[in-house]
């Protein structure tokens, strides 16, 4: 139950961040409504963090896009600060999964290059 209410205190804090950048944007939760066409009540859900009044998890990382979008914000920040906040307390980090194509990048980056001197090698010693 704990746990419970952490995340709910956290999604509470999360939904007063947005309203703060959206109002620091000068924009009302009407222009975030018009803009995003999402039905009022799912921005209000979303601006509350009242966990009982969010939508399904599967939705809301779309929702929370097309919120920043519309408010100015980094769409990847605030998915990830949705799912820091969301996340159960003890959960594992996410953070070595969102190291993992940064990994990927720099084998590729180096196999290319080695590829590349390997060639140049190759057409030294032919010559």
């Amino acid at each position: 139950m704990a746990d419970t209410d952490a995340t709910g205190d956290r999604l509470e804090a999360f939904g007063r961040w947005l309203v703060r950048e959206r109002e620091l944007r000068g924009l009302g939760r009407d222009d975030v409504i018009r803009a995003t066409k999402l039905a009022p009540a799912v921005v209000e859900a979303l601006e509350s963090g009242e966990e009982s009044r969010m939508p399904p998890r599967a939705y809301v990382v779309g929702y929370l896009r097309a919120y920043a979008a519309a408010a100015g914000l980094d769409a990847d920040e605030v998915v990830l600060r949705f799912q820091e906040t969301a996340a159960p307390a003890g959960a594992p980090d996410a953070a070595p999964r969102a190291r993992a194509p940064l990994r990927i990048a720099l084998a590729v980056a180096v196999a290319a290059g080695a590829a590349a001197a390997g060639a140049g090698l190759w057409a030294l010693l032919r010559s």
